[in-house]
């Protein structure tokens, strides 16, 4: 039988050391999942592609999922927090980023919502200020009034450095701006979700185009 051994000082100080940069390169690296939509069209197609892409920092991809949802489909909130909750990889994921607070049309996310029943940061990146976004008047011309609540409830976006506007709940902007950060590479956005882009487009229309 081994007997137990009293660490040193010295062999404390170096767990210490290695737990911190452990830590340190999981911040560093964060597991993100990136959620976009494909094209469509609003008169012919009846549901609309979403892939989300996972990746560990800003160049490695470990996962990717294909769903659809209807387009301008009611309850966007509750298909996200069932699809992503039943990911293979759910249990690694550290965040979730949105190309916005809509997908499929005017299928309305709540962030706040999505980040509760997943237990996990929730962002919605933007290349432009939502507050001027047209949203609002979109849903009363579709006759979906009921959705303004959604809308309403979403916090404040936040420019962050590089010109991004983050919306984001389950997490405060500091460490969303750090999430960002930690997995961009070759564009402003995140690479999961420019990736999950670039693959639901391709879906779409049989090859990714557009700025990306």
């Amino acid at each position: 039988m081994c007997a137990a051994r009293r660490p040193t000082r010295e062999s404390a100080d170096a767990q210490r050391a290695e737990g911190e940069r452990s830590s340190s390169a999981g911040r560093a690296r964060p597991h993100l999942l990136g959620i976009d939509d494909g094209a469509f069209d609003k008169w012919r197609d009846p549901d609309v592609p979403v892939v989300g892409v996972m990746m560990e920092g800003p160049d490695l991809v470990e996962g990717v999922a294909i769903a659809r949802f209807p387009v301008d489909g009611d309850d966007a909130t509750g298909f996200l927090a069932r699809w992503i909750g039943a990911l293979r990889f759910r249990p690694a994921l550290q965040g979730v980023v949105l190309g916005g607070i809509t997908i499929a049309g005017l299928g309305v996310v709540d962030v706040v919502g999505l980040a509760g029943a997943l237990r996990l940061p929730v962002l919605a990146v933007n290349r432009r200020n939502p507050a001027n976004h047209r949203l609002e008047r979109a849903l009363r011309a579709a006759a979906l009034e009921a959705r303004l609540a959604l809308v309403e409830r979403c916090p404040p976006a936040l420019q962050i450095s590089g010109g991004l506007w983050i919306t984001s709940a389950g997490i405060d902007a500091e460490g969303a701006a750090a999430l960002v950060a930690a997995t961009r590479r070759k564009a402003d956005l995140p690479e999961p979700l420019r990736l999950a882009h670039l693959v639901a487009r391709a879906i779409a229309t049989g090859e990714s185009r557009g700025r990306a």
